[in-house]
């Protein structure tokens, strides 16, 4: 059993006596000396928290496009996947003639309908049945 009572957070406190908190005046002669501590670290594999030397950079990411926000009553998002170059060609013809991505792609499919009326051959959406909202 305890025979001392916890000090009440509602008393007075009292006057904390901190005479015997000093600093070192003379260093300390019986302490190893640093080479001896890290030989038996390192014999204790111990791990050092002192930070490690820095990494070499990694190679340079590609620049990273500017977000484009626009309104412009396009709602619909599609996803697609692509070879480098073409979505590279995509943006480059969207930046030359200041367009937005959406306007680029409405563009892109009107001219492959215009071009596969040209030829004849069957498409699976023909112009006259794609309506613009």
């Amino acid at each position: 059993m305890m025979t001392k009572q916890r000090a009440s957070i509602f008393d007075e406190p009292a006057e904390l006596d901190v005479s015997g908190f000093t600093t070192k005046s003379t260093p300390d002669t019986t302490a190893p000396a640093p080479e001896e501590v890290r030989a038996v670290a390192e014999a204790a594999n111990f791990r050092s928290r002192e930070a490690k030397a820095a990494r070499p950079a990694k190679p340079a990411a590609p620049p990273k496009r500017s977000p484009r926000q626009y309104r412009t009553g396009r709602n619909v998002q599609l996803n697609l996947k692509a070879s480098q170059e073409t979505v590279n060609t995509f943006y480059e013809l969207t930046d030359a003639n200041d367009w937005v991505l959406g306007e680029t792609l409405e563009r892109a499919v009107g001219a492959l309908q215009r071009e596969l009326e040209k030829e004849k051959l069957p498409s699976s959406a023909p112009a006259d049945t794609i309506r613009k909202k």
